[in-house]
């Protein structure tokens, strides 16, 4: 059970679930071992003479009660097997998205989404078949060929029992080797198959990017060759496959000449009935089918174990960020404090050096500097999307390390540079981290963020439903309403980060207005391209290749004649040749 460890919960829950749906399927191949006997005997006495037409009807009465019980038996062996194959589905389904929630920021930078999203379909899909059909064919088969080989030794003996099982020895070896190589190839499928999802995803993520710079036929050509990739795959398993399924059933046809032949020749001799001639190859008939199921048992269930390889290369990924054994749940107020922060990525890139800050509740930092300065970096760290080394940032006094999660990213009201929206109404979005609201605290989050106006021109205002990614709205608009929801949290310290870049400066003034209130009572930091935007900040940073470079408030560094200054006097010749 290694390679199915992740699932022991489950089975030990449903467990009884699986026993009964076996139990009845037990009785219909119980039943159906009665039936031939049945038949053999009808056979005899109708050679002899001895039935009469009450006889036939008692007899057509006990084969349609059989057909009744069977019918019975198999409703009843699908509703706890199939049904439990299905409750296993959505088991598996939920582990795998509640794990890949606890996931850290840096696995999703190295895994791509269409690989993700064919872990979540196709490979829980194949665990499911093992654990459903899978076990149905298996059982049937195991079942099914021992109490048929006793019910054929008992009914004319070892020596034509024997010639029919000829065959078995090498259909066992073709499986077995056959299994192997279907094992592997189904991981390619598999593999192909998350190639070709990506391919789609990114392709439909990035649908206006491709129109625009008009790819349409260049990313056709590169899905084609995708999924061209998945049927080259699938057609190498087929083949393996096509080759397996045909040699089980020469296999398993050649038992049915063997008996022919041998078994005619005893009934010709008299050493056996007709009656039981009959029986013996109903019998029989019942053995080539689970003869013949054993290639597709093998293929179900190397699938599934193929899949479960896969999902549990997810599952066994540890996060990089958690809580500690002894983490602390503290109630966050906004101190914070780094000191002597150097901070280094998994490829040894070093994306801060040697930083020292003090920001006390209330006050706004602001932190400028060109793209990739290490701005973003720095305000990841105090969210903890990636762990800074130890006794270099601390939160009220307390190393970031040693605080939970949770109270840590509660506390933090944070507009990222993207400004992701969720396919639902633009309520549900600015209510986003919040379980139990009223509309009027949407409302408010709405106004302060200058966004209200904007919601209200739409025929279904604040119900108004986002596209994808939240397509329905300008750039602009998605920015505001990213800062309702960090607003909206009530946060003890907030963060922008250049989360104002895409609205005109008037509207940027009056943003900034509106936040001043809010501002004035927590730790708020202010990640910015445009020195409008920051120049009212306590306290501003100028960051260049991981390092502060500058410090001070506006007008001390217009007064260094430094790169802010630089900035600033570019800034304001872009505005005046704008408006002139």
């Amino acid at each position: 059970m290694g390679r199915f460890r992740y699932l022991k919960s489950f089975f030990k829950q449903y467990k009884w679930y699986y026993a009964f749906g076996i139990f009845w399927l037990l009785v219909v191949n119980g039943i159906q071992m009665f039936v031939p006997r049945l038949l053999g005997n009808i056979t005899d006495q109708l050679a002899e003479g001895l039935l009469d037409g009450s006889d036939l009807v008692r007899y057509a009465i006990i084969l349609a009660s059989i057909g009744l019980l069977m019918g019975v038996s198999r409703a009843l062996w699908r509703i706890y097997i199939t049904g439990s194959a299905r409750r296993l589905e959505y088991f598996i389904r939920t582990k795998l998205f509640l794990h890949l929630q606890k996931l850290s920021p840096s696995y999703f930078n190295r895994m791509k989404t269409g690989d993700i999203m064919a872990h979540a379909t196709n490979d829980i899909n194949a665990v499911r078949m093992a654990f459903g059909g899978g076990i149905i064919m298996m059982t049937d088969a195991i079942v099914l060929t021992v109490i048929t080989t006793i019910l054929m030794l008992a009914q004319v003996g070892w020596q034509l029992t024997l010639i029919a099982m000829v065959p078995l020895p090498f259909l066992a070896l073709g499986v077995v080797s056959f299994g192997k190589v279907i094992h592997r190839r189904f991981k390619r499928v598999q593999a192909a198959f998350s190639s070709m999802t990506e391919s789609v995803q990114e392709n439909l993520s990035g649908i206006r990017v491709v129109k625009a710079f008009v790819q349409e036929d260049e990313e056709i050509n590169r899905f084609k060759k995708s999924a061209q990739e998945h049927v080259d795959k699938n057609i190498h398993l087929i083949k393996i496959w096509g080759v397996l399924q045909p040699l089980v059933q020469v296999i398993s046809t050649l038992s049915v000449i063997l008996i022919i032949m041998f078994g005619g020749i005893a009934v010709i001799n008299g050493d056996i009935s007709i009656g039981d001639f009959v029986a013996f190859n109903t019998y029989l008939t019942l053995l080539i089918w689970p003869m013949m199921a054993i290639g597709h048992v093998i293929n179900v269930l190397q699938r599934g174990r193929a899949s479960m390889d896969r999902l549990n290369t997810i599952l066994d990924e540890e996060p990089d960020i958690y809580d500690g054994d002894n983490a602390l749940d503290v109630d966050v107020k906004g101190d914070v404090e780094i000191k002597d922060l150097t901070f280094k990525y998994e490829d040894g890139t070093e994306a801060l050096k040697n930083i020292n800050l003090k920001i006390k509740r209330g006050e706004t930092l602001a932190i400028i500097g060109r793209t990739g300065s290490g701005k973003t970096t720095l305000v990841n760290l105090l969210l903890r999307l990636a762990n800074p080394p130890r006794d270099t940032v601390f939160i009220d006094g307390v190393d970031i390390n040693d605080i939970k999660l949770k109270p840590l990213r509660e506390s933090i009201g944070y507009v990222p540079q993207d400004n992701f929206l969720f396919s639902t109404n633009i309520s549900g979005n600015i209510a986003f981290a919040l379980k139990d609201y009223e509309q009027k605290q949407v409302e408010e989050a709405a106004k302060f963020a200058h966004v209200y106006d904007n919601i209200i021109e739409f025929p279904q205002k604040f119900d108004t439903m986002m596209g994808e990614r939240g397509v329905t709205l300008s750039g602009g608009q998605k920015q505001r309403v990213s800062i309702a929801r960090a607003i909206i949290k009530d946060p003890n310290i907030l963060i922008l980060d250049d989360s104002l870049s895409a609205v005109d400066t008037q509207t940027e003034e009056e943003i900034l207005r509106q936040l001043k209130d809010i501002m004035k009572s927590r730790t708020s930091i202010i990640i910015s391209h445009r020195v409008s935007t920051v120049k009212d900040a306590d306290e501003i940073i100028v960051m260049d290749d991981g390092e502060i470079v500058e410090r001070g408030n506006h007008e001390e560094l217009v007064d260094k004649d430094g790169l802010y200054a630089n900035l600033h006097y570019k800034q304001q010749l872009e505005e005046k040749l704008g408006s002139a």
